[in-house]
């Protein structure tokens, strides 16, 4: 029998308020597409202890860091803009911890939305706070009355990206304010909205799987291709681990 890799995905939190008590959610499309593309999720909440996650993610084959809503770019050092509307604090601290573990251990990593930023400002990298400023000649890049907002993408040859969407008109699934702006060291744009907003990264770190994506392959809005990005996922965790034929005991 063959062993499904198992990938980690972080949950988003939401903390108390009035009679309502503090709950860890996801999206389903996370783990949809992790179940469809042939790995088993692994749905992890906010944790505190470090020693905890690095014995966590010892036993997992992989990491898909979820979308949500935005880092508090006060932590890396800037001014908090008056567009951001920042995640809860705890699964903030709780997701740099994780990053920052991903990161030592080199576990193969996927980051979706928010996943992307924060392993780009994990790795060196730094974040344009609101697009419509710091990018005035962008298309937007989120409409608030159409959560299914899609907008084209232009990809790199060679990369990940060309293998899943190939060639002719790519439109993927878009939303959000904030983007990479320095892309951090080790690694490489693979995709593109036609005004050089970056919609995606991969790693050239030796021995390190890891990629990143600003739109959302998982959003109900996205297109049976864009499951490819997951497959892709998976695939290369295989190939790293030499374990694409691994027995179960």
């Amino acid at each position: 029998m063959l062993e499904k890799p198992l990938i980690g995905i972080n949950a988003d939190f939401r903390s108390a308020q009035g009679n309502q008590p503090s709950f860890s959610v996801i999206t389903s499309g996370y783990y949809e597409c992790i179940l469809r593309a042939g790995g088993i999720p692994v749905v992890i909440p906010p944790m505190t202890s470090e020693e905890d996650i690095t014995g966590l993610l010892e036993r997992l084959d992989g990491f898909v860091l979820i979308g949500g809503a935005d880092l508090d770019p006060r932590r890396d050092g800037f001014m908090l803009h008056p567009a951001i509307r920042t995640m809860d604090s705890r699964r903030e601290a709780f997701d740099r911890k994780l990053m920052m573990a991903i990161a030592e251990q080199k576990l193969p990593v996927f980051g979706i939305g928010v996943g992307l930023q924060l392993l780009n400002v994990t790795m060196g990298g730094n974040l344009f706070l609101h697009i419509p400023e710091d990018v005035p000649t962008a298309i937007p890049h989120k409409d608030p009355q159409d959560p299914g907002h899609r907008h084209s993408l232009e990809v790199v040859p060679g990369s990940l990206m060309e293998r899943v969407y190939g060639d002719g008109e790519i439109r993927v699934s878009s939303r959000h304010h904030m983007a990479i702006d320095e892309v951090a060291p080790g690694f490489e744009v693979t995709a593109r909205c036609p005004d050089g907003v970056i919609e995606a990264i991969e790693s050239d770190v030796p021995g390190w799987f890891a990629m990143g994506t600003q739109f959302h392959p998982e959003n109900d809005a996205a297109s049976a291709l864009d499951v490819r990005v997951f497959e892709e996922f998976i695939e290369g965790i295989q190939i790293e681990s030499g374990n694409f034929l691994r027995i179960a005991a």
